[in-house]
């Protein structure tokens, strides 16, 4: 039996049932750990999923929603420097706050972790022109302290080159994105908006996938923003067989 570098294919000889067999458990092991070897092995993490959310990783390229990052808690999936989460378990939980007809799952979205994740409100996020208007119930990342961090197990349709939109509140706050715990792109905003509440949408920067499966990203921010989401945008896709 002879396997096929360049093209995933065995050859054997048609009478050898051995040959067959040996070749299709090559076949799946090389397609496993294509998927899989970008992911550190050390990583105990997994896709975010619950009784709404059923899709697990997110796709790239498409968009990942910062709020739905890993499971796993503090110190794996993420590290935030307390464990209240200052938006679903303590902000939204005021009469003010309330806001009717929003689903219970929003207000108090992965309350009992420490991201600090609210949703777009009528009075503080659309009462006032912004640049872009986020969706209306739109999860974000607020109250960001330095050296906080979220890891998102994505899974890569098309290897490339991509750039990174997103849409913010307020100003640059030094945020960096890594890749199977390296470091890949610096992540710019642009434009101070003058307040957390004030949305724009900017090109923050590109980056690389090699290889397609799932691949681990981790955003790395401080203090300065609310951040809704990341969307991927393909730019360049990579030439077959690099």
């Amino acid at each position: 039996m002879k396997y096929d570098r360049l093209t995933p294919s065995c050859q054997f000889s048609t009478t050898s049932r051995y040959g067959a067999v040996l070749c299709t458990a090559v076949l799946l092991l090389l397609a496993t750990s294509s998927v899989m070897a970008q992911i550190p092995k050390s990583y105990k993490g997994k896709p975010f999923r619950d009784a709404d959310y059923t899709k697990g990783a997110q796709l790239i390229p498409g968009r990942v929603e910062l709020a739905y990052y890993d499971l796993g808690g503090e110190g794996v999936a993420y590290h935030d420097t307390d464990p209240i989460n200052k938006g679903s378990g303590e902000l939204n939980r005021k009469p003010d706050h309330q806001r009717p007809g929003v689903p219970e799952y929003l207000v108090h979205f992965r309350e009992k972790e420490g991201v600090d994740i609210s949703f777009t409100k009528d009075f503080a996020d659309f009462n006032h022109p912004n640049k872009v208007d986020p969706k209306v119930n739109q999860l974000y990342i607020g109250w960001q302290e330095d050296g906080e961090w979220t890891n998102y197990t994505v899974n890569v349709q098309v290897p490339g080159q991509y750039r990174i939109i997103t849409v913010y509140g307020f100003q640059d706050n030094k945020s960096s994105l890594w890749l199977n715990n390296q470091k890949a792109v610096d992540l710019v905003m642009p434009e101070n908006t003058g307040d957390y509440h004030r949305w724009t949408q900017a090109t923050v920067g590109e980056i690389t996938f090699p290889v397609a499966g799932s691949n681990l990203l981790t955003l790395h921010y401080n203090k300065g923003s609310n951040l809704a989401y990341l969307d991927f945008v393909l730019v360049k896709e990579m030439p077959a067989g690099k």
